[in-house]
């Protein structure tokens, strides 16, 4: 069902501090950068092997990343996951009964379509399914 681990999304407070430890420290190249207001964050995606790191930081306190970093600082926020097909895979996710955040596709990252599972569903984990935009 899901093809592979497209990012893993971390939250922080200071991007630029961020993207230098990564880029800079971990020498993993920014891939892209975007701002993308229906979600509210600013995000950089940083390539590492096959997939990504995104880093996330909130446009306001909230955001659900600002209500994320005032509830547990920064750090892991989110694992996501490829699919070829994101109606087949929500509507088997559903039938498996799988609580969802997102129960219909929304825009995400450079025109990808995503959507997200509660964490409560998936072991504590929020997990986003990616449709990457082709």
């Amino acid at each position: 069902m899901l093809d592979r681990i497209d990012h893993v999304g971390v939250a922080t407070e200071n991007l630029e501090g961020a993207i230098a430890l990564y880029e800079g420290s971990f020498g993993m190249p920014v891939a892209h950068r975007e701002t993308v207001e229906s979600q509210g964050v600013e995000a950089v995606l940083l390539d590492v092997g096959e997939g990504h790191v995104e880093l996330l930081a909130p446009l306001g306190p909230d955001t659900p990343v600002g209500k994320f970093l005032a509830k547990k600082g920064p750090g892991l926020h989110h694992v996501a996951y490829a699919v070829s097909d994101i109606e087949d895979t929500l509507s088997k996710l559903k039938e498996a009964g799988v609580e969802m955040i997102d129960n219909e596709p929304r825009v995400g990252i450079r025109d990808s379509r995503v959507a997200f599972l509660h964490p409560k569903a998936t072991g504590g984990v929020l997990t986003e399914i990616v449709e990457p935009a082709h």
